[in-house]
Protein backbone atom coordinates (compact mmCIF):
# COMPACT_ATOMS: atom_id res chain seq x y z
CA UNK A 1 0.00 0.00 0.00
CA UNK A 2 1.06 3.25 -0.91
CA UNK A 3 2.44 6.22 2.20
CA UNK A 4 -0.94 8.03 1.44
CA UNK A 5 -2.81 5.27 1.32
CA UNK A 6 -1.81 3.99 4.50
CA UNK A 7 -2.41 7.19 6.59
CA UNK A 8 -5.87 7.61 4.92
CA UNK A 9 -7.03 4.41 6.26
CA UNK A 10 -5.43 4.57 9.65
CA UNK A 11 -6.95 8.07 10.14
CA UNK A 12 -10.25 9.42 11.12
CA UNK A 13 -12.48 10.44 8.33
CA UNK A 14 -12.40 14.44 7.67
CA UNK A 15 -15.84 15.51 8.13
CA UNK A 16 -15.76 13.39 11.79
CA UNK A 17 -14.92 16.68 13.38
CA UNK A 18 -14.28 16.64 16.63
CA UNK A 19 -15.01 13.07 18.99
CA UNK A 20 -14.85 12.70 22.27
CA UNK A 21 -11.33 13.46 24.03
CA UNK A 22 -9.02 10.22 24.16
CA UNK A 23 -7.24 12.22 27.14
CA UNK A 24 -10.43 12.97 29.56
CA UNK A 25 -9.77 10.80 32.16
CA UNK A 26 -6.28 11.56 32.89
CA UNK A 27 -6.67 15.60 33.29
CA UNK A 28 -10.44 16.05 34.43
CA UNK A 29 -9.50 17.45 37.65
CA UNK A 30 -7.79 20.39 35.87
CA UNK A 31 -10.66 21.39 33.12
CA UNK A 32 -13.05 24.02 33.58
CA UNK A 33 -16.57 22.99 32.64
CA UNK A 34 -17.36 21.58 29.33
CA UNK A 35 -18.89 25.12 27.81
CA UNK A 36 -15.98 26.88 28.80
CA UNK A 37 -13.27 24.27 26.46
CA UNK A 38 -12.25 26.74 23.39
CA UNK A 39 -12.35 24.49 19.92
CA UNK A 40 -9.14 24.79 18.40
CA UNK A 41 -7.04 22.90 15.86
CA UNK A 42 -3.59 21.92 15.06
CA UNK A 43 -2.01 20.76 11.23
CA UNK A 44 0.27 17.72 11.58
CA UNK A 45 2.14 18.54 8.51
CA UNK A 46 3.95 15.47 6.34
CA UNK A 47 6.65 15.77 3.75
CA UNK A 48 6.79 12.83 1.85
CA UNK A 49 8.71 13.85 -1.27
CA UNK A 50 9.23 11.19 -4.13
CA UNK A 51 12.40 8.69 -3.40
CA UNK A 52 12.78 10.55 0.63
CA UNK A 53 11.79 9.11 3.30
CA UNK A 54 8.09 10.86 5.18
CA UNK A 55 9.43 13.32 7.27
CA UNK A 56 6.77 15.01 9.88
CA UNK A 57 7.29 18.91 10.56
CA UNK A 58 7.34 20.56 14.37
CA UNK A 59 7.75 23.87 15.58
CA UNK A 60 8.99 25.69 18.60
CA UNK A 61 6.37 28.32 19.83
CA UNK A 62 7.91 31.74 21.06
CA UNK A 63 8.88 32.16 24.66
CA UNK A 64 6.36 35.82 24.50
CA UNK A 65 3.20 33.91 23.66
CA UNK A 66 0.45 33.68 26.72
CA UNK A 67 0.08 30.07 26.04
CA UNK A 68 2.29 27.05 25.13
CA UNK A 69 5.35 29.32 25.26
CA UNK A 70 8.70 27.69 23.57
CA UNK A 71 7.32 24.19 23.99
CA UNK A 72 7.61 21.98 20.84
CA UNK A 73 4.40 21.74 18.53
CA UNK A 74 2.43 21.56 15.30
CA UNK A 75 0.85 24.77 13.69
CA UNK A 76 -2.40 25.84 14.68
CA UNK A 77 -5.13 27.66 17.34
CA UNK A 78 -8.27 28.41 18.08
CA UNK A 79 -11.03 28.32 15.80
CA UNK A 80 -11.82 31.87 14.68
CA UNK A 81 -15.57 32.63 13.36
CA UNK A 82 -14.37 32.96 9.75
CA UNK A 83 -13.53 29.66 9.93
CA UNK A 84 -16.28 26.52 8.02
CA UNK A 85 -15.31 23.40 10.15
CA UNK A 86 -11.72 22.37 12.15
CA UNK A 87 -9.98 21.62 9.15
CA UNK A 88 -9.91 25.13 7.66
CA UNK A 89 -8.90 26.21 11.04
CA UNK A 90 -5.77 24.20 10.87
CA UNK A 91 -5.18 25.35 7.02
CA UNK A 92 -5.45 28.71 8.17
CA UNK A 93 -3.00 28.90 11.15
CA UNK A 94 -0.66 26.43 8.88
CA UNK A 95 -0.69 29.53 6.64
CA UNK A 96 -0.74 32.33 9.15
CA UNK A 97 2.62 30.36 11.37
CA UNK A 98 4.44 29.31 8.37
CA UNK A 99 3.32 30.94 5.31
CA UNK A 100 2.00 27.96 3.65
CA UNK A 101 -0.89 28.35 1.09
CA UNK A 102 -4.20 25.75 1.51
CA UNK A 103 -3.52 24.77 -2.50
CA UNK A 104 -0.14 23.38 -0.83
CA UNK A 105 -1.86 21.42 1.75
CA UNK A 106 -3.52 17.73 1.28
CA UNK A 107 -5.93 16.85 4.08
CA UNK A 108 -5.56 13.40 4.73
CA UNK A 109 -7.79 12.65 8.22
CA UNK A 110 -7.82 13.40 11.66
CA UNK A 111 -6.71 12.03 14.74
CA UNK A 112 -8.14 11.90 18.14
CA UNK A 113 -9.92 14.71 20.07
CA UNK A 114 -7.67 15.98 23.05
CA UNK A 115 -7.86 18.13 25.83
CA UNK A 116 -4.75 20.96 27.05
CA UNK A 117 -5.07 22.11 30.73
CA UNK A 118 -5.25 25.33 29.05
CA UNK A 119 -8.53 24.75 28.39
CA UNK A 120 -8.50 23.79 24.39
CA UNK A 121 -10.31 21.22 22.96
CA UNK A 122 -7.98 19.80 20.28
CA UNK A 123 -8.25 18.36 16.67
CA UNK A 124 -4.97 17.32 14.97
CA UNK A 125 -5.57 17.48 11.21
CA UNK A 126 -2.51 15.24 9.23
CA UNK A 127 -1.93 16.77 5.79
CA UNK A 128 0.72 16.42 3.76
CA UNK A 129 2.30 19.23 2.26
CA UNK A 130 2.99 19.52 -1.36
CA UNK A 131 5.57 21.80 -3.81
CA UNK A 132 8.29 21.59 -1.30
CA UNK A 133 9.07 22.26 1.68
CA UNK A 134 10.00 26.34 2.18
CA UNK A 135 8.38 27.55 5.28
CA UNK A 136 8.33 31.35 6.03
CA UNK A 137 7.89 31.34 10.20
CA UNK A 138 6.20 34.05 11.73
CA UNK A 139 8.81 35.10 14.08
CA UNK A 140 6.10 36.47 16.48
CA UNK A 141 4.84 32.83 17.23
CA UNK A 142 7.75 30.16 15.88
CA UNK A 143 11.46 30.13 17.11
CA UNK A 144 12.42 27.14 15.35
CA UNK A 145 10.71 25.09 12.24
CA UNK A 146 12.19 21.52 12.20
CA UNK A 147 11.71 18.07 11.01
CA UNK A 148 11.81 14.61 12.39
CA UNK A 149 11.47 11.30 10.10
CA UNK A 150 7.94 9.32 10.23
CA UNK A 151 10.27 6.25 11.50
CA UNK A 152 11.43 7.92 14.55
CA UNK A 153 7.78 8.29 16.31
CA UNK A 154 6.60 4.58 15.09
CA UNK A 155 9.68 3.49 16.43
CA UNK A 156 7.96 2.30 19.97
CA UNK A 157 11.39 2.62 21.87
CA UNK A 158 11.36 6.19 21.20
CA UNK A 159 7.92 6.67 23.35
CA UNK A 160 8.79 7.72 27.24
CA UNK A 161 6.25 7.56 29.89
CA UNK A 162 7.10 10.03 32.21
CA UNK A 163 5.34 11.41 35.55
CA UNK A 164 5.47 14.63 36.95
CA UNK A 165 3.45 16.02 40.03
CA UNK A 166 1.13 18.42 39.77
CA UNK A 167 -1.75 20.02 41.72
CA UNK A 168 -1.54 17.52 44.36
CA UNK A 169 -0.61 14.69 42.30
CA UNK A 170 1.04 12.47 40.51
CA UNK A 171 0.54 11.97 36.64
CA UNK A 172 1.59 10.25 33.91
CA UNK A 173 2.41 11.93 30.44
CA UNK A 174 3.87 10.72 27.21
CA UNK A 175 7.40 12.52 25.71
CA UNK A 176 9.70 11.87 22.58
CA UNK A 177 13.29 13.47 22.78
CA UNK A 178 14.67 13.97 19.93
CA UNK A 179 18.01 15.57 19.24
CA UNK A 180 17.88 17.50 22.37
CA UNK A 181 14.32 18.35 22.00
CA UNK A 182 11.89 17.39 24.60
CA UNK A 183 8.57 17.04 22.53
CA UNK A 184 6.17 16.26 25.40
CA UNK A 185 2.54 16.86 26.36
CA UNK A 186 -0.52 17.62 23.73
CA UNK A 187 2.14 17.13 21.09
CA UNK A 188 3.24 14.05 22.43
CA UNK A 189 -0.24 12.84 22.65
CA UNK A 190 -0.93 13.61 18.59
CA UNK A 191 2.24 11.57 17.99
CA UNK A 192 1.79 8.26 20.18
CA UNK A 193 -2.00 8.45 18.62
CA UNK A 194 -0.57 8.45 14.84
CA UNK A 195 2.48 5.71 15.69
CA UNK A 196 -0.71 3.53 17.03
CA UNK A 197 -2.84 3.94 14.28
CA UNK A 198 0.06 3.07 11.68
CA UNK A 199 1.47 0.22 13.88
CA UNK A 200 3.29 -0.78 11.26
CA UNK A 201 4.99 -0.78 7.86
CA UNK A 202 2.76 0.20 4.25
CA UNK A 203 2.78 -2.62 2.01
Amino acid sequence: MELIEWLRSALRPLDEGFAEPSNLAEIADLLPPPEHLVPAAVLVPLLAEEGESPELVLIRRTEGLPTHAGQFAFPGGRMEPCDPDPVATAMREAREELGWAPERLEPLGLLDTLLTITAFKVLPVVARIGGGFEPVPDPHEVAEVFRVPLDFFLDPTQLRIERIEHRGRVRRILAYHYQGRRIWGATALILADLARRLGGEPR
